[in-house]
């Protein structure tokens, strides 16, 4: 198993603090560019496609282990040091997993809507629903989300996992590969075996959406027993897209 070299976009001067958010499960960077934008006043941000997202590598193997990895030879050749890293989701539980791994790289760590535990729902509809949408037979973006209405009835989240599409010269096409996503789907939902694993005593902050059930009670202390918990109201699991000023309202307030 090798760490892969992760793409990228880079917002803020270079000689400011670096701090690196790691997007969620059918996410990339682009979902961070708002975000990004607002923190490049006060840090050197580096928003990071996942591996099998966005323009990185694909790979046959994605769980948490491997994303950390990766985040740490991102880290590695970029020569950072004290780094804050903010997750979301998927993204949340690799920037957590990588602080229990590599506590003296971490200065600041902010988990969104996500806790260090299994999750019991599935992916399985939600795939199949992508993979049997009929790319041959789009003329446009619109009519695949149609097609998608019944399935998946949330129009901005049929809108957002549309962002995968591609139109190329000879059709549509999916930037993700849907097969590497569905054998990997259950490892997405794991966290990784904490048996033998320090807790990571280093700043912690954990957001919830108050709509949300994402970030159990009583799902943290085991692990980050100092970190704070901090819930934005009237936003559920996409508190950054949600309530975006509460959300750097409250990084903010903890980085400062």
């Amino acid at each position: 198993m090798q760490a892969v070299e992760l793409a990228f976009e880079q917002f803020g001067e270079i000689q400011n603090p670096p701090l690196i958010i790691l997007h969620g499960f059918f996410a990339s960077s682009r979902n961070w560019r708002q975000i990004a934008e607002k923190l490049a006043a006060d840090f050197c941000v580096y928003v990071l496609d996942a591996r099998n997202h966005g323009a990185s590598p694909h790979s046959e193997i994605m769980n948490y282990e491997m994303m950390a990895a990766d985040v740490l030879l991102f880290i590695t050749q970029n020569e950072l040091q004290n780094v804050t890293l903010i997750g979301h989701s998927m993204g949340g539980k690799t920037a957590m997993w990588f602080a229990l791994n590599y506590p003296n790289l971490v200065k600041n760590l902010i988990v969104v809507d996500i806790a260090p535990m299994n999750y019991k729902h599935s992916f399985e509809p939600l795939i199949n629903a992508l993979k049997n949408l009929p790319l041959a037979e789009l003329a446009n973006r619109k009519q695949a989300e149609l097609w998608l209405a019944d399935l998946i009835p949330e129009l901005s989240y049929r809108q957002f996992l549309l962002q995968n599409l591609v139109l190329k010269a000879d059709g549509y096409e999916w930037r993700i590969d849907l097969d590497i996503f569905q054998r990997n789907a259950d490892n997405i939902l794991l966290f990784p075996n904490v048996e033998n694993v320090p807790q990571f005593v280093g700043r912690t902050l954990f957001l919830a959406g108050g709509n949300s059930r994402y970030l159990k009670e009583n799902s943290t202390e085991m692990l980050f027993p100092f970190a704070q918990i901090q819930v934005i109201p009237d936003a559920e699991h996409w508190i950054h897209v949600q309530q975006p000023e509460a959300f750097l309202n409250a990084l903010t307030d903890f980085l400062k």
